[in-house]
């Protein structure tokens, strides 16, 4: 089960105190307030004070859309990248953050089907996920299986077809390959364990930082500290190496990667956390992340018989069309579903008000599993002990993950 978000912060306090309880001056009655809804809302690329819950005009549906009533929202690693600004071409500000959501089908635009009103889904959302109503296409929808939790429907879609897709459509995972995967701690990483408990004789090398061990231990055959010399632990185990790397931390891990890639092994980039330390963009983190990156040589990959690949879900579904593929994806990871093979990890719940402690969290890496906005949620109070610990926001830290104080927030709940 999910624990409930932790304490807030004041600024989260005033924001619930002086934007989500007050009446827009121009609302004069009920009826133009049912047009409005809460959303969080990115005023500007920076720090977590550019985050602010207010209200906002409802979304008009269009042809081929689905109007869903929101109940959690899945909260991923890109997201923090979003709010520094630290992507390409991101959208002009103010805008509301969010990819991936699970709710109730409000409304349906005419000659649409497949989908009626009252109908419990999960989408995918090209930003503007943060919110209590969104309008998406319907190629991006998914009806819910009846046992599945809104907040484990959050917590699915974006991890578990992204994993699904590197595994068997990218690097064709089979019977007694291994798999080295980062951040084994996280939705993503979690949901790569599963999938590959499903194939037999799949060897799974996990790294995750110290204090997650305790719980993932049993999601993966081998697990190593992401700050010890991991490369020469698989190589004591497996002198051969790896079959499969998945990576999203980049800088000097891609090296690593690439050196314990077995012949017609596949490395897959699908990140690069590693370029994140503080509370906003830095330069410096950026330039150190490139030049650790091993310049990859096409004549050594031909020499070696190594494969490296880059994978975005979201670029895939956005930018390139493959809303089919997906879909295909999605069908098979709901059978396993249903069949018991694969189940969704929640962190942990956090109340729209409570985005900024919520992303504090994953900036910590302090997450096991997903972490998820519940819209219903009411906000924790503050506690006077907590009052500035995420006001910082990691500013005065290099190396996010040797800060094991945040996981002390809240006990979690399994």
């Amino acid at each position: 089960m999910a624990k409930e978000g932790a304490d807030m912060t004041e600024e989260t306090e005033f924001m619930i105190d002086k934007n989500v309880g007050k009446e827009p001056d121009n609302v004069e009655s009920s009826g133009g307030d049912a047009k409005e809804m809460r959303a969080v809302i990115l005023a500007g690329f920076g720090g977590l004070n550019k985050l602010r819950v207010s209200k906002k005009a409802m979304p008009e549906l269009q042809g081929g859309e689905v109007k869903i009533r929101v109940k959690a929202c899945g909260l991923n690693f890109l997201d923090l990248m979003v709010r520094q600004g630290n992507i390409d071409n991101p959208p002009k500000p103010p805008l509301v953050p969010g990819f991936e959501c699970s709710g109730i089908i409000e409304s349906v635009a005419e000659n649409t089907t497949g989908f009626e009103i009252g109908d419990r889904v999960m989408a995918f959302v090209n930003y503007n996920a943060w919110a209590e109503v969104v309008c998406t296409p319907v190629d991006f929808v998914y009806k819910m299986p009846d046992e599945m939790t809104f907040a484990e429907a959050a917590a699915f879609s974006l991890n578990f077809v992204a994993a699904y897709m590197m595994l068997f459509e990218v690097a064709n995972l089979r019977e007694g390959m291994s798999v080295l995967v980062h951040s084994a701690g996280g939705g993503v990483g979690q949901a790569v364990a599963q999938l590959c408990s499903t194939v037999p004789n799949v060897t799974v090398f996990g790294i995750a930082s110290c204090f997650k061990h305790a719980a993932i231990r049993d999601s993966v055959t081998h697990l190593f500290d992401r700050n010890a010399d991991y490369m020469q632990e698989i190589k004591k185990i497996s002198p051969d190496g790896v079959d499969i790397v998945l990576d999203c931390l980049c800088g000097e891990n891609t090296g690593k990667g690439l050196t314990l890639l077995k012949p017609l092994g596949t490395y897959i980039l699908y990140g690069a956390s590693n370029m994140v330390t503080g509370e906003t963009k830095s330069f410096f983190s950026f330039a150190k992340s490139w030049w650790q990156v091993e310049k990859v040589n096409p004549i050594k990959l031909y020499e070696e018989n190594k494969v490296i690949a880059g994978f975005s879900l979201l670029n895939l579904l956005f930018k390139h069309g493959k809303c089919s593929l997906v879909k295909t994806v999605m069908d098979k990871l709901l059978c396993l579903y249903d069949q018991k093979k694969i189940k969704p990890v929640v962190d942990s719940l956090w109340a729209l008000e409570e985005v900024k402690e919520a992303m504090q969290r994953i900036h910590d890496r302090g997450n096991i599993g997903k972490l998820i906005l519940d819209v219903e949620k009411t906000p924790t109070p503050l506690m006077a002990s907590d009052s500035t610990e995420t006001s910082e926001a990691g500013e005065e830290e290099e190396e996010p993950e040797g800060d094991n104080d945040s996981k002390e927030r809240m006990p979690f709940i399994h």
